[in-house]
């Protein structure tokens, strides 16, 4: 089953990758055509501070699932994690973050 599941999720990783690509694109020149810039000073500012929230939210994600990783197998004999597990999470709740605190501080306005 493998065998024949990795092309299709190739293909499908491929033309999501393309459909991105031309969406991006497509995005930049509209922008461009409209006359307006496609940021100013203020959502700099926003995306640099929820840029920062989010980047400490992650560290302190990875360093609590560090700690109940450890603790976990040590003390209460939990089997251990792998990797990719700890590696998506991480991801999502950086990810995650980043966009609730953005669209929250666009929503708050001037700070």
């Amino acid at each position: 089953m493998d065998v024949f599941l990795w092309p299709i999720i190739m293909i499908l990783i491929a033309s999501l990758a393309v459909i991105i690509g031309i969406v991006t694109i497509w995005r930049v020149r509209r922008e461009r055509k409209s006359g307006f810039p496609r940021s100013d000073e203020r959502t700099s500012r926003i995306t640099g501070k929820a840029a920062f929230y989010s980047l400490y939210i992650g560290l302190y994600f990875m360093i609590a699932v560090l700690i109940v990783l450890l603790v976990g197998k040590e003390f209460f004999g939990f089997p251990d994690l792998d990797a990719m597990p700890a590696l998506n999470s991480s991801i999502l709740v950086f990810s995650v973050s980043f966009l609730v605190l953005q669209w929250y501080f666009n929503r708050k306005g001037d700070f």
